[in-house]
């Protein structure tokens, strides 16, 4: 009887009261890689200092753009949704399906390093399931 789940008169409301939905689901979550790959676009930012602040291991946020010169385009943010650029047009085609579906998907900087006149920033893609 210790590991079965029950239901027991505890109020559910009372339960996540107080706490994010977010802080509740996360330990029922797993990321699963798919994909290596690298942010493109970095040298048309804006506002460049942002690639003076990331480092290896922070989280990326994707989100789905649907822009003029690709209709499958996801843009790569950092966790204060500062845009670092795009995930190539060349690796898009099912991370656009799956977010399009209601996937959740995520990175994480594997590295950043000079590369001519602008930084590479390799990444990798994942899927976090539930």
């Amino acid at each position: 009887m210790g590991n079965e789940l029950t239901i027991g008169n505890e109020n559910v409301v009372a339960l996540v009261q107080n706490n994010n939905l977010g802080d509740i689901i996360k330990p029922l979550s797993h990321e699963i890689l798919l994909f290596d790959s690298y942010v493109a676009g970095t040298s048309y930012l804006e506002d460049a200092s942002v690639l003076d602040e990331i480092k290896v291991g922070d989280k990326l946020i994707l989100r789905r753009e649907d822009n003029k010169f690709d209709s499958k385009a996801i843009l790569v943010l950092d966790e204060k949704e500062r845009k670092l650029g795009y995930v190539p047009e060349k690796d898009n085609i099912v991370f656009s399906r799956l977010m399009d579906a209601g996937k959740l998907l995520t990175a994480k900087i594997k590295a950043v390093a000079p590369h001519g006149s602008f930084r590479q920033i390799n990444i990798s893609i994942f899927l976090v399931d539930f």
